[in-house]
């Protein structure tokens, strides 16, 4: 049987509590790699160890890899991100060796749109810096030459993952904002013209095109 915390944690075993509670130092190890139980919990979406490690052994939820990168930078559902953020407070505006937060690297690779879009939604309420430590009006044109990729042509989403009263009223940003109710109460929010909208604004908050309005107020006030 393995012993290796890092595969029980990968596999969410039932052998993986005892063993920390019999060893507490356990749960803050990282590999030579810098990798953690914290980064092996999101990778895997195992989100009740990650309230475990957080709240029981009072784990780093930003211990860092040799990259820079933590545990945010692997989540792949919107249900960890949102924990890691909003429950455990996860700090967002950490930047990797390559100078880019979870959600741009996130939004990069391209493959959990969701996740990224929530965590620039999250970055554009903290007023946190585009592309480079530039502004979000800054940062559209250094996009011009790193551009994210396309939002995938069949993405969809459920007008639960849109809902005004929840996830849009976490938006500090009122253009933002107003153009989330707008989009998810149209009747053919689900349809060809309903679906090309949405790529269309996902694309330009993950470009930081969305949010200027905000960050000239707080400039000028």
């Amino acid at each position: 049987m393995s012993s290796n915390p890092f595969l029980l944690a990968a596999d969410n075993s039932p052998n993986l509590l005892p063993l920390l509670r019999a060893n507490p130092e356990l749960a803050s190890a990282q590999d030579e790699h810098g990798y953690s139980l914290m980064h092996a919990a999101a990778s895997y979406n195992h989100l009740d160890l990650l309230r475990i490690l957080a709240t029981e052994f009072h784990v780093n939820v930003d211990l860092k890899d040799e990259d820079g990168e933590t545990a945010l930078f692997v989540v792949e559902t919107l249900d960890c991100a949102k924990m890691l953020v909003e429950e455990l407070h996860a700090d967002i505006a950490v930047r990797g060796e390559e100078d880019k937060t979870a959600a741009q690297k996130i939004a990069e690779e391209g493959d959990f749109t969701d996740v990224a879009v929530f965590l620039r939604m999250k970055e554009l309420e903290a007023g946190i810096a585009g592309v480079n430590g530039t502004s979000p009006s800054e940062s559209t044109q250094a996009n011009s030459v790193h551009a994210p990729p396309p939002v995938p042509e069949g993405l969809t989403v459920d007008l639960g993952t849109m809902n005004p009263d929840e996830d849009a009223g976490e938006v500090v940003d009122p253009t933002l904002r107003r153009r989330i109710e707008e989009l998810a109460s149209r009747e053919d929010f689900q349809g060809e013209a309903g679906q090309e909208e949405l790529r269309r604004l996902v694309t330009e908050v993950l470009r930081g095109e969305v949010g200027d309005e905000r960050e000239v107020r707080q400039r000028t006030s």
